[in-house]
């Protein structure tokens, strides 16, 4: 059978038993490790072997269960509260300025945590009951959660970032600090996006009311910014020294769950219930982490042993003709298809080992070393997309569960159509200007 046909066929092997609801990393695992037995014999099982050492073998893993516990700590404790309240006391008299202050509350949880669902976890259960208590359109609400949440996969420290870089073979330090500008870029055209909609309709997101900032007084406004500075404080004294070369991304990651939990303790909320929700849900995110990373790298050696990266290029390149703008584009369009059905590992995992060598062979007139980060960030914000994209997108459901019942479904599709569009042109400026994604990493690790 030729290879192209074992590559087909282990791809539709693989959405098959999706169907089955089964774990994502279980049916990648088991359709790579069937595959590899079937073509090379007995001695295929030392693919999977051969990438459980690889895994247990790259440093850089180790930060993954500290952002995740820093994160959880940071939840569970109320600190993000205190950065709410800050963000409702300075933003509120703007039109939509609830709405500001929750997307920049997304962006710090997602600078503490680099997860989607820890964002919008925080923003339906802190933001979502204040800002429909004080009248905003529920549309406006929800829209402006479930985008600010996806920031938490793209901004560092990007837990997806850390699993691309697993498969792509590229730094993590790198592709974190390339993910920073263009996550607070596209976090800016939020911003000013609701700013200026709630400046033409003050109804779908009114300022404060006069009486309210009335009764504020600037003694208020200081004591809520000294408790809301706390975590841009734990931020800092995490990145400041990895920035400067002067500690390893894991020993960064180590300062954050340190400040986290003395900044926890100091407060008076540290206590048993938090530790162990925090603990508890960090093993459980690590090690699904792990296992998927575990099958994608499995999956990936069955692909390059079957030489099917070097097929697919010479389908589009030779046979079909297609420049390399085109075959990126086409790319960024299958992304945006399957997010409408699988979450972000999914599809990492399924295409990535086509994609990432593919992606490497484009002249896209930028130099080799920076291809695969920046592809790497255009891989993230469409991931973004996809999960805000109907019928089926991650963050979509999300909501729908922690919204109240008066938000419908309907509601929720509804809210997402602009943000959508934002992400969409950040992503098209991406493309156009990837020194923007480029220049930070070029800076920090000069070639």
């Amino acid at each position: 059978m030729p290879y192209e046909m074992i590559a087909a066929l282990m791809f539709a092997t693989m959405l098959l038993m999706m169907m089955t609801g089964q774990r994502v990393f279980g049916i990648i695992g088991f359709v790579a490790v069937l595959a590899a037995l079937a073509l090379w014999g007995t001695g295929g099982h030392n693919m999977g072997f051969s990438a459980s050492m690889k895994l247990m073998k790259w440093y850089p893993l180790l930060s993954l269960p500290m952002f995740v516990f820093m994160g959880y700590i940071m939840s569970e404790s109320r600190l993000a509260d205190d950065l709410y309240r800050m963000f409702h006391v300075w933003f509120g008299p703007v039109p939509g300025g609830l709405a500001i202050g929750t997307i920049l509350l997304m962006v710090l949880i997602s600078a503490m945590n680099g997860l989607s669902v820890a964002g919008m976890a925080i923003g339906s259960t802190i933001a979502l009951p204040e800002l429909l208590r004080r009248g905003y359109q529920k549309e406006m609400v929800t829209g402006v959660i479930q985008a600010g949440s996806s920031l938490g996969i793209l901004i560092p420290p990007s837990v997806v970032l850390v699993l691309y870089a697993m498969i792509a073979r590229a730094p993590v330090s790198e592709l974190w600090l390339a993910g920073l500008i263009p996550g607070l870029m596209m976090a800016t055209m939020f911003i000013l996006y609701v700013w200026i909609r709630c400046w033409i309709q003050p109804e779908l997101g009114p300022a404060m009311s006069a009486g309210e900032r009335a009764s504020i007084s600037r003694a208020d406004k200081l004591r809520a910014l000294r408790a809301g500075a706390l975590p841009f404080i734990i931020f800092f004294a995490m990145m400041f020294p990895f920035i400067y070369g002067w500690t390893s991304l894991v020993e960064s990651s180590v300062i954050g769950v340190a400040a986290t939990v003395i900044a926890a303790v100091i407060k008076g909320r540290m206590n048993r219930m938090v530790f162990e929700v925090a603990t508890r849900s960090t093993l459980f995110i690590t090690c699904m982490f792990m296992w998927v990373i575990l099958a994608a790298l499995s999956f990936g050696a069955v692909f390059d042993g079957l030489g099917a990266v070097k097929a697919i290029e010479s389908l589009f390149v030779e046979k079909l003709g297609f420049g390399p703008w085109t075959i990126l584009i086409l790319m960024q369009l299958s992304f945006l298809l399957m997010g409408m059905f699988l979450d972000d590992t999914a599809m990492l995992v399924i295409v990535a080992p086509l994609y990432v060598p593919l992606v490497a062979t484009l002249d896209l007139g930028i130099p080799p070393e920076d291809v695969l980060i920046w592809y790497g960030v255009l891989y993230t914000i469409t991931c973004q997309i996809a999960y805000l994209t109907p019928p089926f997108g991650y963050n979509l459901f999300l909501m729908r569960a922690f919204a109240p019942p008066e938000i419908t479904m309907g509601d929720i599709y509804r809210s997402v159509v602009p943000f959508v569009l934002v992400m969409a042109a950040a992503l098209a400026v991406l493309m156009i200007f990837p020194g923007i994604a480029l220049w930070l990493p070029n800076l920090i690790y000069p070639n």
